[in-house]
Order: C-alpha cells, then sequence, then structure tokens
C-alpha cells in the first residue's frame, strides 16, 4: 500500500484547519497558498472529506471550510480512507482468483495481519497526536 498524494495533501490541508486557534472557517484558495497545494485539487479531497463529516463547508459570507469536529477525534484512517478508499495491501493476484486458483495465494494471512496493524495505528493516531508532535 502507498499513499496517494491525495492522502498527503489532504492530511496538510486538515491540519491547516487543526492549528487554526481562532475557529473560523478558511477559504480553499487561503488553504492552497498556505500549503503549496493547488486549488483545485484541494477543493476535490476537501469535498471528500466534508462528504465523511470529517470537514465542515459553508457557502456564502463568513463560509469556508473547519473542522466537523475536535482535532483529538478525527483518525488519521478516516482522512486516508475518505480520500483514497479503504485500506488494502495485497488482493492475493486478482487473475488466479479470478481462475479459481485462490489457494496459490500463499501470503494472503500475512498481508492480512499486516493490514490491521496498519488500519490499528492509523486508528489510534488522531490530528492532534500530529500536532502535538509538530509543536
Amino acid at each position: 500500500m502507498q499513499l496517494t498524494r491525495g492522502v498527503e495533501y489532504g492530511i496538510e490541508g486538515i491540519l491547516y484547519l487543526a492549528r487554526r486557534c481562532d475557529g473560523e472557517p478558511a477559504l480553499i484558495r487561503e488553504i492552497s497558498r498556505a500549503t503549496a497545494i493547488p486549488e483545485m485539487f484541494l477543493s476535490k479531497i476537501f469535498q471528500r472529506l466534508a462528504t465523511r463529516g470529517i470537514i465542515r463547508s459553508r457557502r456564502g459570507f463568513r463560509g469556508g471550510f473547519r473542522l466537523a469536529r475536535p482535532a483529538g477525534r478525527i483518525s488519521l484512517r478516516e482522512i486516508v480512507e475518505a480520500v483514497q478508499g479503504p485500506i488494502e495491501f495485497h488482493r492475493c493476484l486478482d487473475h488466479l482468483r479470478a481462475r479459481g486458483r485462490r489457494h496459490r495465494c500463499h501470503v494472503q494471512r500475512v498481508f492480512r495481519k499486516i493490514q490491521r496493524k496498519v488500519a490499528s495505528i492509523l486508528d489510534q493516531t488522531t490530528l492532534e497526536d500530529i500536532l502535538q508532535a509538530t509543536s
């Protein structure tokens, strides 16, 4: 599994929101400039995060984006899966499975174990943890 650039940008953008002391919403343009993330790409990522209830968006005067809940209650797993989809390390050679040769997937149990551990670490790591580590 490799995290996409979208996940990296999503984390960076949402950390920008988490660092705001005033709690005021931030515009995509502002976040884009502050993080050097392309505005259009960030907009698409934030749409996904908003759809999953991680951030909130508001249109119009005093509009923008803000966290939907405190940083300590937003896990990295939520962000990763909102942007990239479910965490998967190994699909065990889909072409073999399609031909009825599933038994040839010898490493499936190992990759499932790795997947569970990574998911657990991402579940236990919050935005607040990252903010504290970078302070």
